[in-house]
């Protein structure tokens, strides 16, 4: 699996060895928009259609495109696990919000800014 970007929106990427193709979705929104090629070039050119598809399409029908996340992020985590990371936080100078997306951003591969 891979990922592609166009135009801030990301799309997961899944080669079909039976049917021979790269299968694609855009990720992050709720619509379901997908697309499929043979070729890498072919792939790119179809994401990058899907994509202002999508956004023409929601343009016809007055309602606004889906963006992929907001920047708000809402879980529930254990109190222990709270008080720990509130601790982390507070040792580090830093406030949970900005000790929690270090840690997130750091996790998922990305340093945060």
């Amino acid at each position: 699996m891979s990922a592609m970007t166009y135009n801030g929106y990301q799309a997961r990427i899944e080669f079909d060895p039976d049917d021979e193709i790269f299968t694609g979705r855009i990720a992050g929104i709720s619509d379901v928009v997908g697309f499929h090629a043979d070729t890498v070039e072919s792939l790119k050119a179809a994401f990058h259609e899907a994509v202002d598809d999508y956004v023409e399409t929601c343009a016809k029908a007055g309602k606004s495109p889906q963006k992929p996340y907001s920047g708000r992020v809402m879980f529930r985590i254990s109190p222990e696990v709270h008080a720990r990371a509130a601790i982390a936080a507070e040792l580090s100078g830093k406030s949970l919000n900005e000790w929690a997306e270090q840690a997130l951003a750091e996790a998922a591969g990305k340093r945060a800014a």
